[in-house]
């Protein structure tokens, strides 16, 4: 049970030398939960360092507490390591009985983790399921969950306790854990953290005359000396240095022996001094790891252990046991006594543990005969394959993924261990580690050959290629693989995603070659697609670069939808090509369904790829910070498994994001990021999102030469960033700068192109676009047409952002043909759709124009020192740095007339220059400002 404050046998609270500071902050942590509220802390440091005396301390802290806290505590070992699971099931097992509290899903989720029931487990919903029954207990009493050397926690529990850790803020939910290195990364990443350093001199001084009281000074001295402020050396060296003399501090070579050693040497020196039994029964007790006494003591049946070994063991002080469970001193006896022992006899204490565990014990028989064998053995591989197939069940990835790769040491046959890495290497992706699944894969394939792995990954060589390497490799792997491996699914997610490489590479040629043999494929063989076909072939269609109009795309119904969600995101096409069609609709509730099947299958790589594709979409619907929050997720899980293309993706997204806010250093440090990957490897799909970012921050900021700068190379033949379908999206920004910037070929060349395509595909956002475009060139009763063309066709309200750029821009054009009130209107709208969305730069520029539209009287009214409004509107854009050239085309007006109105406002500011017009104070009186310390 948990311990709780008033329960018998608890100590007070021990006194610990020069650790005010982390017990000041531990108790911080329980007065915060008696408050209510909830806090995570990791105590990291080497070895012996004292975390540990920490944690205990803590507990008894919380024990004393008058109205009682539920404490559940546990600690990793190395042998549990490997059993997917293992920590938590022993940190849970005091609250087991309040699993029914949970909802249904939960709790199944939770019994099949902790192999209570055969319910098929995945980590999202076990980690919910955790978070729950805490925050249940929390209601009663505050909780405080206490894991010592976590750095030996099993994977799949060390991800749930960092998804418990970085949740337990609104309830009155306390998480220590104690790790030996940084925790900065990995499953603890994002937990506050405090570092446990040695102590002082004088507190180790103190230390040691409290373990030593008779120790001469000179001694003293000596241990501190050794014991480099570790609290567990200066507790255990006088053991050492009292028997053998202060030489046990030097190796052979004369440099000072490591804590780590001499410790083991003053445990084996305590083990050394007991009957040979006894020993055994130590080793036993180490090798077993889990602390169960029955197995040790099964096993010790055949090693002379009997009652008394026990007695002897307990006198010794390294051993502890109550009822049913034993446990060590300290976590550095086991290891030290472990690693003290002969290999032989290691082995022999494994062989002895896996032969008394209990028939359902797999992985944890495995695992013994695995440690025990010293060469191939096929009983041993085929029975941790089984525990591999177990983990997978429970969404144990990286822990399947190891203990394939032992098996594949064991195996006898190179044909058996290449299948058997070939499967780890899957595991591995799923998990989200493709870096772990690039080397397995690759060692599979010097042992087995390329095809028969291709064969057991299901052709991830090409999956991985497409997701971290050159997309023109991953085209021609995946176009190989297809016609070898098993199934015509798995043909099917490989063709498709070579098509998505060919159309990622820019490589128009190799696109439609890979979707002719997609579509091919006899789907026949495929019964479960048979009720989505028609809407994947559809959307397939949009690859054809033939020329042919795609065919009429089918409103799949709910049903269909939820079908869909439930196919692999390899069926699926990139959200740019769906956009581009105007066929993208059905994509973003099929991603949210992606999206939830993946979690619970705890699929990371897939699932960052779907949730920054469902980004893109939610942007364009204007949920921009549920946007934002997908993508920087998908950002976390991408970087976490290595997936360095799915990465750029999601920083371009959060780059799109920033150029639509005014953020241009967000903007220069994502797309940067992203460029560095993309350019290198031939991804054209990514260089062109870059450019095309880089330009939309350059068209919002008023800076259309720099917007065409980066534009135009999107439809240059042979550039990096050069992509049809990114040169087709941008084409609309495109035209808008090349008018502001008076291109006027280039403007009518892109206008002439999304009109074209919106006649071919009929797709609204093309629609839309190409009325603003031409409002933008035209003028009188023709411009006032396509521009309410444009704000009325259907569909252009699921954009509002598109909707306020286009009313934007009709405001300016109503205002400078002075229909002030009809102009106040359409501004006011847009700047109250940017200022929600966020869209910083673009809301000052409608109320720029809007108090522009409200001023009454002529249009050249007074304002400043003598400057009518227009001459104030050419001064600000001259002091922007923007050309005469530049400045007419931004106000419909002539270049000379431009230059007219600044040979008007120089005399009236007192300037002689346009170089002066930089120091003019513009938002505010318009005086000269002085100069600044540099001139």
């Amino acid at each position: 049970m948990p311990r709780r404050a008033g329960s018998p046998g608890v100590r007070g609270v021990m006194e610990l030398f020069g650790r005010r500071a982390e017990t000041a902050t531990l108790d911080r942590l329980l007065d915060g939960a008696a408050g209510g509220a909830g806090a995570s802390l990791v105590l990291w440091g080497e070895p012996g360092i004292g975390k540990t005396a920490l944690l205990d301390h803590v507990v008894d802290v919380a024990s004393g507490v008058a109205s009682g806290v539920t404490v559940l505590r546990t600690r990793g070992t190395r042998m549990e390591a490997g059993l997917a699971f293992g920590a938590l099931h022993a940190l849970l097992w005091p609250v087991l009985d309040r699993l029914g509290a949970l909802p249904a899903p939960q709790a199944a989720a939770l019994r099949g983790a902790l192999g209570i029931s055969r319910d098929p487990a995945n980590r999202f919903l076990i980690g919910a399921a955790v978070v729950s029954l805490l925050s249940g207990l929390a209601r009663e009493r505050p909780v405080l969950v206490v894991v010592d050397d976590a750095q030996w926690v099993d994977e799949a529990t060390a991800h749930c306790l960092g998804f418990l850790a970085r949740r337990v803020r609104t309830d009155p939910v306390v998480v220590v854990l104690t790790d030996h290195a940084d925790p900065a990364t990995g499953p603890w990443e994002g937990v506050p953290a405090r570092e446990v350093v040695g102590l002082t001199d004088d507190d180790a001084r103190r230390l040691v005359v409290a373990v030593a009281p008779d120790a001469e000074g000179a001694t003293v001295d000596g241990i501190v000396a050794m014991a480099g402020g570790n609290p567990l050396a200066l507790r255990e060296l006088p053991t050492v240095v009292g028997d053998a003399g202060a030489g046990t501090s030097r190796t052979a070579s004369g440099e000072p022996m490591p804590v780590g050693p001499r410790l083991q040497q003053a445990f084996c020196a305590r083990a050394e001094a007991l009957k040979p039994a006894t020993r055994a029964l130590l080793l036993l007790a180490a090798a077993e790891g889990r602390g169960d006494r029955r197995v040790v003591d099964r096993a010790g049946a055949g090693w002379d252990v009997d009652a008394s070994s026990w007695d002897e063991a307990l006198r010794s002080g390294l051993l502890h046991a109550a009822g049913d469970r034993v446990q060590f001193r300290h976590p550095l006896v086991p290891a030290a006594l472990y690693d003290g022992a002969p290999v032989p006899d290691r082995r022999a204490a494994h062989r002895a543990l896996a032969a008394v565990l209990p028939a359902g014990a797999t992985e944890e028989r495995a695992w013994h005969l695995a440690t025990a064998a010293d060469g191939p053995d096929e009983q041993v591989a085929a029975l941790l394959e089984q525990a591999a197939e177990r983990c997978l069940q429970r969404s144990a990835g990286p822990l399947a993924a190891r203990t394939l790769r032992r098996a594949a040491e064991l195996s006898p046959e190179p044909a058996d261990a290449a299948r058997r890495l070939a499967t780890a290497a899957r595991a591995a992706w799923d998990a989200g580690d493709a870096g772990q699944a690039r080397r397995l894969l690759d060692d599979a394939e010097r042992l087995g050959g390329v095809e028969p792995v291709v064969r057991c990954s299901g052709g991830l060589r090409g999956i991985l290629e497409f997701t971290v390497g050159l997309p023109e490799r991953a085209h021609h792997y995946l176009v190989a693989d297809t016609g070898v491996v098993p199934g015509t699914r798995t043909a099917l997610e490989l063709g498709t995603v070579a098509v998505r490489a060919a159309w990622s590479a820019g490589r128009p040629d190799l696109q439609q070659d890979a979707l002719r043999r997609l579509l091919a494929l006899d789907t026949g063989g495929v019964p479960e697609l048979a009720p989505v076909l028609p809407t994947l072939q559809a959307w397939w269609a949009c690859y054809d670069v033939t020329g042919t109009p795609t065919p009429p795309f089918p409103a799949p119904d709910a049903d269909t939808v939820g079908l869909l969600g439930t196919v692999p995101w390899e069926l699926l096409p990139p959200v740019p090509l769906a956009q581009s069609w105007g066929v993208e609709g059905p994509l973003r509730d099929v991603l949210r369904v992606q999206a939830a099947q993946l979690r619970r299958r705890h699929e990371l790589a897939a699932l960052a790829v779907v949730l920054v594709q469902g980004a893109v979409l939610d942007f364009a619907a204007g949920r921009w910070e549920v946007a934002r929050a997908a993508a920087a997720e998908a950002l976390r899980l991408a970087e976490e498994a290595g997936a360095d293309h799915v990465a750029s993706q999601c920083r371009l997204h959060l780059a799109n994001l920033a150029a639509a806010r005014g953020d241009t250093a967000a903007v220069d440090e994502h797309t940067g990021r992203a460029l560095a990957v993309s350019v290198p490897q031939g991804v054209r799909a990514l260089s062109a999102s870059a450019y095309w970012v880089r330009g939309r921050a350059a068209l919002f900021a008023g800076r259309p030469r720099d917007a065409l700068r980066h534009l135009v190379p999107l439809e240059e033949p042979g550039h990096e960033a050069a992509h049809p379908t990114f040169a087709l999206l941008a084409a609309p920004d495109t035209a808008e700068a090349a008018t502001q910037a008076g291109r006027t070929d280039t403007a009518a060349s892109r206008t002439a192109a999304v009109s074209a395509w919106a006649r071919r595909t009929g797709a609204a956002w093309a629609r839309t676009a190409a009325d603003r475009l031409h409002a933008l060139a035209a003028s009188g009763p023709d411009a006032e047409t396509s521009y309410r063309a444009a704000l009325d066709a259907v569909g252009l309200a699921v954009d509002p952002f598109e909707q306020a750029r286009t009313r934007l821009l009709y405001g300016e054009w109503l205002r400078r043909v002075r229909r002030r009130a009809d102009a106040r209107h359409e501004l006011s709208g847009a700047a109250e759709v940017f200022a929600r969305l966020g869209a910083v730069g673009l809301r000052e520029r409608a109320l720029r124009e809007l108090g522009l539209a409200a001023q009454s009287g002529t249009r050249h009214e007074p304002s400043g020192p003598g400057l009518t409004v227009q001459e104030l509107r050419v001064a600000q854009l001259a002091a922007e740095g923007l050309t005469n050239r530049e400045i007419a085309a931004r106000l419909l007006i002539s270049h000379r007339t431009v230059g007219h109105h600044l040979g008007s406002v120089y005399p009236k500011l007192g300037i002689a220059s346009r170089a002066d017009l930089a120091r003019i104070d513009m938002a505010g009186d318009l005086r000269l400002r002085a100069p600044g310390p540099d001139g």
